[in-house]
């Protein structure tokens, strides 16, 4: 088993350009896209890819979770850690940006359990869950910071569904020429990492791991892909 550091430096310099775009550059326009505010016809295709992409992670979700712990990892505005909670997860949403976890709690009903949190979501001290999902949180990692995430989480959870860029020739083409978001607040780069490769070094690398379901959302300018791992 070959490991993957969790004090990568291309996994620091990814995290540290997050935190600064989400925080400093492009807070309100992630707040008007998680609400319903009206967006540009760009952004409104991205709106409606990442509510399909929810949707899909949160049905790989048992429908009561009473008496479950679910990290969400990269919770952004809380709509997933949200939804999660009112299924009666106890749930822990963790991201790098302090102006989206503002948005998140004005947003949250206050009777349910979410403890938000500032931070890695690699954090050993988040504790133990029986769930992890990362929706959008590490299509901005290569693969070998992706696959040294999903071992931190291997050793904390018994399910993990995340998402990735699909390393496919017309994403690579749009995130080249920058056409995604207007350039006052573009996103920090998106890597596409490899559908084939990425199960590979799942096997390979996750003793003990299966891959069980792989499926992507296409909507406009939104190209992600769901992908959901378990202790076999």
């Amino acid at each position: 088993m070959m490991g993957y550091s969790l004090a990568s430096t291309s996994y620091q310099e990814s995290r540290t350009r997050l935190e600064t775009y989400f925080d400093k550059t492009a807070r309100k326009a992630w707040e008007d896209l998680t609400s319903d505010v009206p967006v540009s016809g760009i952004r409104a295709t991205v709106r409606a890819g990442r509510d399909q992409m929810r949707a899909l992670l949160l049905s790989s979700l048992p429908a009561d979770m009473h008496g479950m712990r679910l990290l969400d990892a990269g919770c952004g505005t809380g709509a997933l850690a949200i939804a999660a909670a009112e299924r009666g997860a106890d749930v822990v949403a963790i991201d790098v940006s302090q102006g989206l976890i503002d948005v998140a709690q004005k947003r949250a009903p206050k009777n349910l359990s979410i403890d938000w949190r500032v931070g890695d979501m690699r954090n050993r001290d988040l504790g133990i869950f029986d769930h992890v999902i990362a929706m959008d949180s590490l299509i901005h990692y290569d693969l070998a910071d992706v696959m040294g995430v999903l071992q931190a989480w291997s050793a904390r959870a018994n399910e993990v569904a995340f998402t990735f860029a699909p390393s496919t020739t017309l994403l690579k083409i749009m995130h080249a020429t920058g056409k995604a978001f207007p350039r006052s607040d573009r996103s920090p780069a998106i890597k596409p990492i490899a559908e084939s490769r990425l199960k590979q070094e799942i096997r390979a690398e996750m003793n003990g791991w299966t891959v069980n379901f792989s499926e992507r959302v296409s909507s406009g300018f939104y190209k992600s892909q769901a992908m959901g791992i378990s202790r076999a």
